[in-house]
């Protein structure tokens, strides 16, 4: 076992590969009666196209979150009832790069583990079931599409890319999941569902051992084989258009306008940029911004109104938006003043409260179980190590976030999305 210690945040995490190619991450928590795990695979929204057994696949959007509901599916009834009966608390989620299948609890928690990896490991499906999960998935779809948040969202990121399948919605459609079939869930599990493209990571006063025995136990000995994935050519940073709009029965327009950035290829750099486009977020439109106390002031913006940065295989972009009377005076005060801080540069207190704020909050999510197991996940994913955020802090200077906004924060890469009220 490889034992790392963070001295600076007061953190050790134990990693091991098992034989399988299967990295384990077990992050001690000493004294805690909750436990933690989280059971991972790199498949998720965008990986749709793909080679298996020397041929490429082109599977239907939304197939990754379809495998995801009916992994629970077992020859003997249902995985997330035999884990509630044994006290834990089970879920899933499929993101636009991950599916993770994850479970606390305080007590039979090697039970549970072994529940956890059995259901994941070894799928079970009928053409009956998944043709009766094509019905709740679909309800499911039509309630996020009648939500005006989710449609200024999917608005923003086809306003955003031309081909790219960051433009496709991690659920799909009706009519993309109505091609899914009980073979297809099975070769896209066969494809990523292998030890080598996955990761476990235990959060808790846990014994390392037993956990690596249990997997080792429960696991397929065969890694299975590296799969290669493809989402097009690489886009150019210009957003593929300027503004995109529809009506809806909302109150007020919702927008978001958005800023597309160079994507990222993973290791520590990624890492970095990424902090970057956190830090440039905040200090430009965070809460404690001028432009925010302005924006507010001025009734364009209120308690709605948030910003945030995101990285997706082959696509990163910044972004920000809430409920406004004039969002299209936002979005151009929001370019406005990113252009001021490029010319003029960050002011340096102002900075250094950003930098700690951002880092407080880092700190504290070190006692939050789910984040810390999906960030460790990710991390090991897309080589870098999370926990190093301490040292990717001090690398990155005001003049850093000062490049960032004056290379992304331009009209070219900008896309505003507007949900406006329906007329009449």
């Amino acid at each position: 076992m490889d034992k790392k210690l963070y001295p600076r945040i007061g953190e050790e995490v134990i990693w091991e590969t098992l034989d399988n190619g299967l990295p384990v991450c077990i992050v001690p928590k000493q004294g805690f009666s909750r436990k933690y795990a989280l059971f991972a695979t790199r498949y998720g929204g965008m990986d749709m196209r793909f080679e298996l057994k020397g041929q490429w696949l082109d599977t239907p959007a939304g197939i990754a979150h379809y495998l995801e509901h009916k992994m629970f599916d077992t020859k003997d009834g249902n995985a997330l009832q035999e884990l509630a009966k044994n006290g834990a608390e089970p879920n899933a989620f499929t993101s636009n790069a991950i599916t993770c299948y994850y479970f606390d609890s305080t007590e039979k928690f090697y039970e549970n583990l072994e529940i956890l990896l059995s259901f994941v490991s070894v799928p079970y499906f009928t053409d009956e079931s998944v043709e009766k999960e094509q019905g709740i998935i679909g309800q499911e779809i039509g309630m996020i599409e009648d939500n005006p948040e989710w449609q200024v969202y999917k608005q923003m990121m086809q306003a955003l890319y031309r081909s790219s399948p960051a433009r496709t919605p991690v659920a799909g459609s009706v009519e993309s999941i109505s091609h899914i079939t009980a073979q297809t869930l099975y070769d896209c599990h066969k494809a990523f569902y292998t030890p080598a493209n996955m990761c476990l990571v235990v959060v808790g006063d846990v014994d390392p051992e037993t956990v690596l025995a249990t997997a080792k136990r429960v696991l397929p000995a065969e890694s299975g084989a590296i799969i290669r994935r493809d989402y097009g050519a690489e886009e150019s940073t210009d957003a593929a258009c300027g503004y995109a709009e529809a009506q809806m029965e909302v109150a007020m327009p919702t927008f978001l306008v958005g800023f597309k950035c160079p994507p990222q290829h993973g290791g520590e750099a990624q890492h970095r940029f990424a902090a970057i486009g956190e830090l440039a977020c905040d200090v430009l439109m965070g809460e404690s911004s001028p432009l925010y106390a302005r924006l507010y002031s001025q009734g364009l913006i209120n308690g709605s109104f948030g910003a945030a940065f995101d990285l997706l295989p082959g696509a990163a972009y910044a972004y920000a938006g809430g409920d406004s009377k004039d969002p299209k005076t936002v979005a151009e005060a929001i370019l406005d003043e990113a252009q001021r801080l490029a010319a003029e540069g960050v002011d340096g207190d102002y900075y250094k409260r950003i930098v700690n704020a951002n880092f407080g909050a880092a700190l504290r999510e070190l006692n939050a179980f789910e984040s810390i197991a999906v960030s460790m996940a990710e991390g090991r994913f897309q080589g870098y190590d999370p926990y190093r955020f301490p040292e990717i802090y001090d690398d990155i200077t005001a003049e850093d976030v000062r490049a960032f906004l004056r290379e992304n924060f331009t009209r070219a890469h900008m896309a505003l999305s507007v949900i406006a009220p329906k007329e009449g």
